[in-house]
């Protein structure tokens, strides 16, 4: 397994990570999965045999259930792991229950240490960006926690270039930890996250982590223009974290021609191609992996150790390549003021 430094910390992280959304599978995650405890335990210890020691959650999934779930998987492991999970979205029907708000940043983080049976999270993320609260308020709780020992390092998720933009001047500005990661969704199928958020990222020395590389699924080799999604499928029953609305299912079964040529040259699956492109973008420091079952994470696991070679990225890019929106497609007509950083 390669480990990669998290940007502008200090921290190194494996360039996989599991996601652990499929734990549980209660509360309005039925669809994603239902992993228990003993197969969550097993994963756990496939993916540390292989080298992979850091495991995504969020209290959101399955209304802390998938925590539970984790810290039962990783009991006596502690030690030789990093864990991240996240706070923001609705834990109750009670309006303090959400947001990031002081309040409920310190009691969701309480909340997720007993139900990981830990002293402290490695990665807290805020899942989405609260337009309610103060963003000042957001980062003083979080600095706080940060000082308490209870958080080791601070990320966000699915924040506008703006909002992270923000949160970072106003830390360095109090002198309060700063975002070091984003979580964000990425994939040959959607790269829209190329045109702010990945040169953002650059500039300002934060590493991203990817959640849903196979785009829910749809670039893990099972459809084809002859074999098309199923209406009845995982995304019908509510498991897929990445909508039909934002998916062009030409581009999909084009792509997916060119992911076959190229797994057919370098004997790997097509899942683990799209990967393996992935891990080579700017940025990129670890995917958050997820598996309905063990066989599921052994492939997901084969996604590295190995390289794409130059012409194969190319091919890549060229049928993944996605239409611009303004001002994105007006700023690549002058490329002379173009960072030659970013590919």
């Amino acid at each position: 397994m390669e480990y990669r430094k998290l940007n502008g910390s200090g921290l190194f992280v494996p360039s996989l990570t599991l996601g652990t959304g499929t734990f549980g599978g209660t509360n309005g995650f039925e669809g994603w999965g239902n992993t228990d405890v003993a197969e969550a335990t097993r994963m756990v210890d496939i993916c540390l045999d292989a080298g992979l020691n850091m495991f995504d959650t969020a209290d959101i999934y399955s209304i802390g259930y998938s925590e539970e779930i984790l810290g039962k998987a990783i009991n006596g492991k502690r030690n030789k792991l990093l864990i991240s999970t996240k706070a923001t979205f609705p834990m109750s029907e009670s309006r303090n229950d959400m947001g990031s708000s002081r309040w409920h940043i310190i009691n969701a983080c309480e909340a997720s240490l007993k139900r990981l049976n830990t002293d402290h999270i490695d990665m807290y993320y805020m899942h989405g960006f609260d337009a309610n609260t103060p963003v000042e308020e957001t980062l003083r709780a979080l600095d706080d926690l940060v000082s308490s020992g209870k958080i080791r390092y601070i990320g966000c998720s699915n924040f506008s270039g703006w909002h992270l933009m923000k949160s970072l001047s106003i830390s360095e500005k109090q002198g309060w930890n700063q975002y070091v990661a984003h979580q964000v969704y990425y994939s040959l199928l959607n790269r829209e996250f190329e045109w702010e958020l990945m040169t953002l990222g650059l500039d300002q020395q934060v590493g991203t982590f990817v959640w849903s590389p196979l785009a829910a699924g749809r670039l893990g080799g099972r459809y084809r223009r002859n074999n098309p999604v199923p209406k009845d499928g995982r995304v019908a029953r509510g498991g897929a974290p990445v909508p039909d609305n934002v998916v062009s299912y030409n581009r999909l079964y084009d792509i997916m021609d060119v992911l076959d040529e190229i797994a057919g040259e370098v004997g790997k699956t097509v899942a683990q191609v799209a990967l393996n492109w992935l891990l080579q973008r700017p940025t990129v420091c670890s995917l958050v992996i997820g598996a309905s079952n063990e066989e599921q994470l052994k492939q997901n696991l084969g996604a590295v150790g190995w390289n794409l070679t130059e012409g194969q990225i190319e091919r890549l890019d060229e049928v993944s390549k996605t239409p611009k929106n303004y001002p994105y497609w007006h700023q690549d007509e002058k490329p002379w003021l173009k960072s030659q950083i970013f590919i």
